[in-house]
């Protein structure tokens, strides 16, 4: 019953997190699912709740969602998943995810210290973000980072960013669920595990919907600009 109450738990702040800002449950959640119910319970639960999560905010903010600025990236990162696959074969170590984590460190800095960048127009912009994002999906299954980077360099404001970053994520979300059922993941536990755990992450979405609304967009850049830097940080010293 422990083990439930603290995956619960666990659960609930990775949602709550992700319904405010549109990222960082997995960065949240997995550690932490890790220490309490082990890697192979871990994995496959949070394949569950992924989606979940998705489905529930893209239900909520439908109307916010800009399905042609996802269907770029989603293409431009299907295009860069066979060289992240690669890359991961030929490269020493963990290059690509310490490069990855000095760079949002540096954005995150910079960012946090008002310097004013570029607001991207263009909407081609979309592809060479989309295109990295695969290449690190393929290598370290973190292809979240740069989309993050890319919307906040489009100054998209806090219910487009988040509404739009489930539709890009909600997609690979389900085709990794669908990997894990197809590989024997799942068990009878984990569907306990994901039930029990289910009033709580409904409360978090709508926990963060209600925040989302409320932050400022000033306010909300900034608690972004924090998330960056600890993302990076962990990263590098994962």
């Amino acid at each position: 019953m422990t083990d439930s109450l603290l995956t619960a738990a666990v659960l609930f702040g990775a949602t709550l997190i992700s319904s405010t800002f549109g990222f960082g449950s997995a960065l949240f959640a997995m550690p932490l699912l890790t220490l309490v119910v082990g890697i192979e319970t871990a994995t496959p639960l949070f394949g569950l709740v992924g989606p979940t999560i998705a489905i529930s905010i893209a239900i909520m903010s439908w109307q916010e969602i800009q399905l042609t600025v996802t269907s770029r990236l989603i293409a431009a990162t299907l295009c860069g998943l066979p060289i992240g696959v690669w890359l991961i074969r030929t490269l020493p170590g963990d290059w690509l995810a310490d490069g990855l984590g000095v760079a949002l460190i540096g954005f995150g800095l910079y960012r946090l210290g008002r310097v004013t960048l570029p607001r991207l127009i263009h909407p081609g912009w979309a592809y060479p973000f989309g295109f990295v994002a695969g290449i690190l999906a393929g290598a370290y299954n973190t292809n979240g980072p740069p989309v993050v980077v890319y919307g906040n360099l489009c100054r998209w404001p806090p219910e487009r960013f988040r509404a739009t970053l489930q539709g890009y994520f909600l997609p690979t979300g389900l085709a990794i669920l669908a990997s894990h059922g197809l590989g024997g993941l799942w068990s009878v536990h984990i569907f306990q595990l994901y039930g029990l755990s289910l009033p709580l992450v409904f409360l978090a979405v709508w926990m963060g919907h209600w925040l989302n609304r409320r932050l400022p967009t000033e306010q909300f850049e900034r608690f972004l600009s924090g998330l960056l830097l600890v993302l990076g940080s962990l990263m590098i010293w994962r």
